[in-house]
């Protein structure tokens, strides 16, 4: 893999830089494969592409190899220049893109989308020889005009991420593609109905692409133009991380989204609360939040007092039920046992879920599924918004036999859910085909809550009444020493 290469470059140092080296040679590649493609979709309809890119900074005219006079595939610009001309053509004009200059609004939207991306980009090799040796093992390695390679552009990002033992950090993890097609399978958002997708933590994408999928699915034939743009409307996720976010503009890049503007670069957190629009809200959101991190001071400070926090999971949570969501629409999160049963804020955001959510479903996850970044046991929640939680299904996802845990090797599969499938039933019902199992349990939670209710409520009426007689021994003692009147 292209990896290797960038252990021993000069210039690349520690995994960050290495990452960021290879995203945006993935990007720029990626971007120039799919010109390839408008270009024969311009042909077809007798008329001729133009390149929203400085001809000069485009892959095919700096790093493509092609063939010499020999028939070998040769590199165009010699590696002794090869630097320069990334350092002092390809990153400046990327970065420098007019605008202004672009006719037509779905080429400008491309190159905004590309010079965001390069603003925040660097080239951190010096080695042109080495350049050059990452280049030959992109073409060789990763031909995007495979479809299964496309589909599989959230494994190879996963594979940089163990090669350079850099994942796990601040409670950011990638997760199974097994588990981002159930959770989107099971909310099932309707191209028909144009319902829109929102991940406000989309990492590399992995929940977005399997929305796509998911919307391809519900189309016949093959998606036409109109299709196309309908799903890319659909579609939307921020992610806070440069790295992240540039792999999850790759992505959708691959899946047919021609221009991932859609993708915002910003902290979803840190946005101000009453900033948040109605006109934002969305139909569905889907999403794995980053757990056991902290946000930085500041943030979150215009939360609503008794849910206020700084833990990541427990924020994102807050911000879906009351800001992201519309009435009616439907959720499904990872979230880990601290969050069903912790204390304290932990405790007022899940009473926040029950109190403007029907929380039906909680898929218990085993062990290991995302190992090895964590050993965390986590859990799939699943809910609508607009009324209250009365009746919690529980479903303890069982180890396929003979396994004991899960690994890099022997990760979950997707058919390892079509239980859960077959078992999950109708929400327009209330799930009334639903049947208790050695996996599968109920809590009726308003029964549960009423009792509860009732055997504290002789200690509200006490609390009550000693409050008010407080408040009336200080309004007395207030008035001792005034004249009467």
């Amino acid at each position: 893999m292209a990896v290797q290469f960038f252990q021993t470059s000069s210039g690349v140092d520690g995994d960050a830089q290495r990452i960021g080296q290879l995203t945006w040679m993935l990007f720029l590649k990626v971007f120039d494969q799919r010109e390839e493609e408008w270009e024969g979709d311009f042909e077809d309809r007798g008329g001729i592409y133009e390149s929203p890119l400085p001809e000069e900074c485009r892959w095919r005219s700096w790093a493509k190899y092609l063939p010499s006079s020999d028939g070998k595939l040769a590199p165009q610009i010699a590696a002794s220049d090869l630097i320069a001309h990334v350092n002092e053509k390809v990153f400046p004009g990327l970065r420098e893109i007019s605008l202004d200059t672009i006719d037509d609004d779905k080429s400008r939207a491309k190159a905004k989308v590309v010079r965001e991306v390069f603003v925040d980009s660097n080239n951190y090799m010096k080695s042109g020889t080495l350049m050059l040796g990452v280049i030959e093992k992109l073409d060789e390695a990763i031909d995007f005009h495979d479809f299964k390679t496309r589909s599989n552009l959230g494994d190879v990002y996963e594979k940089i991420l163990n090669d350079l033992r850099s994942a796990g950090n601040a409670g950011e993890f990638y997760t199974p593609r097994a588990v981002t097609h159930f959770m989107v399978q099971m909310v099932n958002p309707v191209l028909e109905k144009r319902e829109t997708v929102l991940d406000p933590a989309c990492g590399t994408g992995g929940f977005l692409t399997a929305t796509i999928d998911h919307f391809n699915t519900q189309i016949d034939t093959k998606p036409s133009a109109e299709d196309k743009k309908a799903i890319e409307s659909c579609i939307h996720g921020i992610e806070k991380k440069q790295l992240p976010h540039l792999l999850c503009t790759t992505n959708m890049m691959l899946h047919g989204i021609d221009v991932p503007s859609q993708i915002e670069h910003k902290n979803t957190l840190a946005k101000a609360w009453n900033d948040w629009s109605r006109n934002e809200k969305v139909d569905c959101v889907i999403t794995n939040p980053p757990f056991g991190g902290m946000e930085e001071d500041g943030v979150g400070a215009d939360f609503p007092s008794d849910l206020r926090t700084r833990e990541t999971s427990d924020m994102f949570l807050t911000l879906i039920v009351n800001k992201l969501l519309k009435d009616g629409g439907r959720g499904a999160i990872v979230l880990p046992d601290g969050n069903l049963f912790g204390e304290g804020v932990k405790a007022k955001v899940k009473q926040l879920l029950l109190e403007k959510c029907n929380l039906h479903t909680i898929i218990r996850l085993p062990n290991g599924v995302f190992a090895p970044y964590t050993g965390i046991k986590t859990n799939l929640l699943f809910f609508t918004k607009g009324k209250p939680t009365d009746t919690i299904w529980y479903y303890e996802h069982p180890y396929p036999a003979g396994y004991k845990s899960y690994s890099k090797t022997k990760p979950i599969t997707l058919e390892e859910f079509q239980a859960e499938k077959e078992w999950w039933g109708k929400e327009s019902n209330g799930f009334a085909g639903r049947v208790e199992s050695e996996y599968a349990w109920k809590v009726d939670f308003k029964s549960r809550k009423l009792e509860a209710e009732a055997k504290a409520k002789p200690h509200w009426d006490k609390a009550e009444e000693l409050n008010n007689q407080a408040a009336d021994l200080e309004s007395w003692s207030g008035k001792i020493g005034q004249p009467f009147k």
